[in-house]
């Protein structure tokens, strides 16, 4: 079994995944006018009331924190060493470059989501993927698989993967048995799970900000005293990026192909644009300006933060320590906690420890939100099988405490990769949408306006949507 995941595994990533994630970020970002560069200012002035909400949706704020919760995980600790170890130094330089080419995926997927949302039982927004197949598409049938695979992905798997990442820094850093960490980790979750959507919400809106701004403060203390590595530390990262550092070996193609792949791999997991995942928190939300492209924006911003911020401070820990030694067994969330503990002493590895469980922890949270969303999808907006849901994803919590994980790993990566591939078919068939929303959106900005999208402005859409949701003029 292992083999057949690990041979599927190397096709997705090895070539697949690599030529549509390029692809489809280059065609958005020329279809959007290089929008993630063009309006890179706006995605900071559409937090300015991100604090808004309804009793149908949260907060635009809350949206960006959870969706930050998910991404902000054991990818940008434990995966950029692991790419690092893995690809060399080349690797971060894909890294950033699937991510800012991401950012204009991000605007896609998530103005989607936010057009095609629909109420489920309970009068909350609910979106995504599988929805905007439904509507925009007329493929349910295309809806269900993706939510398959995210709810295999994302309930199950990616939180065994967090809670195998949280014991496993407890253990390193105090020598906790994994088996109590387990049970107190599930205990945790419960209480946030079984509170629901808004629990979730309000839990990320909290925790996100503050682990974020302590572990960037950290990284900063580090960047500046070593200022002076840090010529020698961005020439590293190009140079191996294009084979530089080899070209003499003869191994030139393959460095360059294992830092791609790598690189890319890590990017996505970490910064999850054109997965599909995000657009599922911020269809939840009430944006403002009322209008879907602007949770475009805020999860632009979502992407930039995760990659070029958070996983390039990680970098900077660790290529500045001395402890990266290529082709290391040393390798992972062991290898951060090194870098760490060499700049800053023997509290490092504890910090790493504590910063891994908030990071993983508001990840698993996050994780099961995109997942329950997805199952209320197959279920046609009803909650009929949570209860039983959760208590599979919290067995699933315990499992990922106590197992080895290899195999998992493997099935995560297949998992995400064909969500992937279901997401971006998607999106590019409905891409006439997206520019349609962006061109709405920027020339009601052009004019002074707030921009407000009004669906009997647009026929052809208007019967797609849910009814109440996006007719303004019924409001007004």
């Amino acid at each position: 079994m292992s083999s057949q995941i690990n041979f599927l595994n190397d096709l997705l990533w090895g070539s697949v995944l690599i030529y549509l994630l390029i692809g489809v970020g280059v065609f958005f970002t020329y279809r959007l006018g290089f929008i993630q560069f063009r309006h890179f200012g706006h995605m900071f002035s559409v937090m300015k009331n991100s604090r808004k909400s309804d009793k149908s949706g949260i907060s635009s704020f809350q949206a960006l924190c959870t969706s930050l919760a998910a991404r902000v995980g054991t990818g940008n600790m434990a995966g950029v060493a692991v790419a690092l170890t893995l690809g060399g130094p080349g690797a971060i330089f894909w890294m950033w470059l699937i991510a800012m080419l991401g950012m204009a995926t991000a605007f896609a997927e998530s103005a989607l989501a936010q057009l095609y949302k629909t109420r489920d039982d309970d009068g909350n927004y609910r979106g995504g993927p599988a929805y905007y197949m439904e509507k925009g598409l007329g493929m349910r049938w295309m809806g269900v698989v993706f939510s398959i695979f995210l709810i295999i992905a994302f309930g199950l798997v990616f939180n065994s993967v967090q809670a195998n990442s949280i014991t496993l820094a407890m253990n390193v850093a105090f020598g906790w048995n994994p088996a109590y960490v387990g049970v107190v980790l599930v205990m945790m979750a419960g209480v946030i799970i079984f509170g629901g959507l808004r629990t979730i919400a309000r839990t990320a809106e909290i925790l996100v900000p503050a682990m974020a701004l302590c572990y960037l403060v950290l990284a900063l203390f580090i960047m500046f005293t070593n200022l002076e590595k840090l010529p020698e530390v961005l020439g590293l990262i190009f140079r191996s990026a294009f084979g530089l550092e080899e070209a003499a070996s003869g191994a030139l193609g393959y460095t360059i192909a294992q830092g791609m792949i790598n690189g890319l791999k890590r990017g996505l997991f970490s910064n999850e644009a054109g997965m599909g995942s995000a657009p599922n928190a911020a269809a939840s939300a009430t944006p403002y300006p009322p209008h879907p492209a602007s949770q475009g924006y805020v999860q632009m911003l979502g992407v930039f933060m995760d990659t070029i911020v958070i996983c390039s401070a990680t970098v900077a820990i660790i290529l500045m320590s001395g402890e990266y030694v290529p082709h290391s067994e040393i390798t992972g969330i062991e290898l951060t906690q090194r870098a760490l503990s060499s700049q800053v002493g023997g509290w490092g590895a504890i910090f790493i420890a504590v910063a891994i469980f908030f990071f993983a922890f508001t990840s698993l949270v996050a994780n099961y939100s995109y997942a329950e969303t997805n199952l209320i999808f197959l279920e046609h907006n009803h909650k009929a099988g949570l209860t039983v849901f959760r208590f599979v994803v919290l067995g699933m919590v315990m499992f990922g405490a106590v197992a080895d994980l290899p195999t998992v790993w493997a099935m995560a990566d297949v998992s995400m990769g064909m969500m992937a591939i279901i997401n971006l078919i998607a999106i590019v068939l409905l891409s006439g949408t997206v520019v349609k929303l962006a061109k709405d959106y920027n020339q009601q900005l052009k004019e002074g306006k707030v921009p407000t999208f009004d669906s009997q402005d647009y026929p052809e859409l208007h019967a797609q949507l849910e009814e109440g949701i996006w007719d303004q003029s019924k409001k007004d």
